[in-house]
């Protein structure tokens, strides 16, 4: 009888221990603060970074109704009108006045030209000019002058007339080149409309037989072209 009460007592202060313990919940509590941190921070990390940067892509502006051949037709036409059509108004300007220098020199030798020829003229045929007489004037002005300085003087201004006239057609035809490469080489292609450039300073390293005593290194400037 004893036995069994003494087993009955065992058992109930087994269980009254076992109800009176309490779960160790301390590694899980830390466990799950670490795992609400760690999230805590990946969201703020996700917040707070900036948004990707959104690059325009690029726009092309091509040409294609532009013409060469337009050009260079329109310039042996009128000089500058193949730069007018190529939006290069600038150098209309400078067209006319390398022609209107070339025009002068023209003008200026022909006139001294004839004036010699008619000189030239008295002197080998033994003709002396009367009063009312073209060139009468110039005849008594250069009277004392040699006939082979007035033959000379005749060729020199007729070979500056000539090379003048040259320069004309010469300068002409470089006007028509230069309408048909500003056509060609940049109307007929396509051009980007973001051009940009960028200058930062910068170290050079420079070679061997270039160093002083100083430094090795030099200062410089980098440029970047973004087409």
């Amino acid at each position: 009888m004893y036995k069994y009460l003494l087993v009955l007592c065992l058992l109930a202060g087994c269980i009254l221990t076992a109800e009176a313990q309490t779960p160790d919940t301390t590694k899980a509590t830390i466990l799950k603060k670490r795992a609400d941190s760690s999230k805590a921070a990946r969201d703020t990390d996700v917040s707070t970074s900036p948004p990707p940067k959104i690059r325009k892509e690029k726009v092309y502006h091509p040409d294609s109704t532009h013409s060469p051949h337009k050009a260079v037709m329109r310039s042996l036409i009128i000089p500058g009108w193949g730069q007018v059509y190529n939006h290069k108004i600038w150098k209309v300007p400078v067209v006319y006045g390398v022609l209107g220098l070339l025009g002068s020199a023209i003008i200026f030798n022909a006139h001294n030209y004839n004036e010699f020829l008619a000189l030239s003229e008295y002197r080998y045929h033994l003709i002396t000019p009367k009063k009312g007489d073209p060139y009468y004037d110039q005849y008594n002005q250069y009277s004392k002058v040699p006939d082979q300085s007035i033959y000379d003087a005749k060729d020199g201004y007729r070979r500056n007339r000539d090379l003048s006239i040259l320069g004309v057609v010469v300068f002409w035809g470089v006007n028509a080149i230069d309408a048909y490469i500003d056509a060609k080489f940049i109307h007929s292609y396509t051009l980007d409309n973001n051009f940009s450039m960028k200058v930062t300073p910068g170290i050079i390293n420079q070679p061997v037989y270039a160093q002083n005593f100083t430094s090795s290194y030099i200062p410089g400037i980098k440029i970047i072209f973004t087409l």
